[in-house]
């Protein structure tokens, strides 16, 4: 299958430019039905590269941009009064899709917040006293601005822990942002065109839970996240004071899951630490919970998760 994720890049470089981990990051939630959020400041291709992903593997795509006074009826859908028969009929809202992309996530209020949160987990709706499945696959991939930005919420703990990867989106290299400009001013971007099927999706999922991952590995996952909730007992006693709490359980389940996928979109048929190392600030960053005095200092989660990967010991 690796020649249908091949395609699959090669569309979505038809529209963007650069932004590898981004992608990958992507790619990867496909494989583990895990939502990803993506972080990074306006123009950075966020909402086209959800786009060209869901045109390349056919997929119903739906967006919402989220604003202040958004209702959680207008994400998942009401009851509406039919007067011709005199009743009730449900009007479905946008989750009631595959790709769901949650566009400025954190500019809606905390009602919409957790409206979210059952299709997020369940993959399941209740409009009224009905309940309703959504159709796999099902993923909502979120973008958000940095936080410090006017106008916007602070996502709930509950909530950030169903992504299964934050990716942070950075700015192109010079030579990029080049060919970005070059490529708008002459003729545009090229039409996406579908490479693959849910047919192929299933089989590529299927091919990447296969991949192994070696009892060492399966360790030095567990220790990884250890490490951010007891940083004393690997040697981290100066990180104490700026964690809160350490990543949650759902933080092994996805590394596990993720690491495999990010090996299988490598081309490898195992998961070695490099792999590990590559996704771990994807997993975790959003998972864990910084003190006060962190923040005073200027600490991030990525400090904190490099402090981590040095000191635990590969294998």
């Amino acid at each position: 299958m690796s020649e249908i994720i091949d395609a699959i890049k090669q569309e979505i470089s038809k529209v963007v430019v650069g932004q590898e981990k981004m992608i990958e990051g992507l790619l990867a939630g496909l494989i583990c039905r895990g939502h990803i959020l993506l972080e990074g400041v306006p123009g950075l291709a966020k909402t086209t590269t959800v786009n060209a992903l869901a045109k390349t593997l056919g997929l119903e795509f739906k967006r919402v941009q989220f604003t202040p006074d958004l209702l959680p009826s207008d994400i998942i859908g009401t009851e509406i009064y039919d007067p011709a028969n005199n009743a009730f009929k449900i009007k479905k809202g946008p989750v009631f899709t595959n790709l769901l992309l949650a566009d400025e996530i954190n500019r809606a209020p905390a009602k919409v917040q957790s409206a979210l949160l059952e299709v997020m987990q369940e993959r399941q709706v209740t409009i009224g006293d009905e309940t309703f499945k959504i159709d796999l696959p099902f993923l909502v991939m979120a973008t958000q601005n940095p936080i410090e930005q006017e106008g916007a919420y602070e996502l709930p703990e509950a909530q950030l822990d169903r992504f299964m990867m934050k990716v942070v989106v950075g700015y192109n290299t010079k030579q990029e942002e080049l060919e970005i400009a070059r490529r708008v001013a002459n003729n545009g971007f090229e039409t996406i065109q579908q490479v693959a099927s849910l047919t192929d999706l299933e089989q590529i999922r299927k091919e990447a839970m296969q991949v192994h991952l070696d009892e060492e590995i399966e360790n030095y996952i567990i220790e990884l996240i250890f490490a951010t909730r007891n940083p004393k007992e690997y040697g981290l006693e100066d990180l104490e004071k700026y964690l809160e709490f350490g990543a949650s359980p759902r933080a092994s389940i996805d590394m596990y899951k993720a690491s495999r996928a990010i090996a299988y979109l490598k081309g490898q048929d195992f998961v070695s630490p490099i792999e590990i190392a590559y996704i771990a600030k994807e997993i975790l960053r959003h998972r864990i919970i910084l003190s006060y005095e962190a923040q005073a200092e200027g600490i991030t989660q990525d400090y904190i998760i490099s402090k981590v990967l040095s000191a635990v010991p590969i294998p």
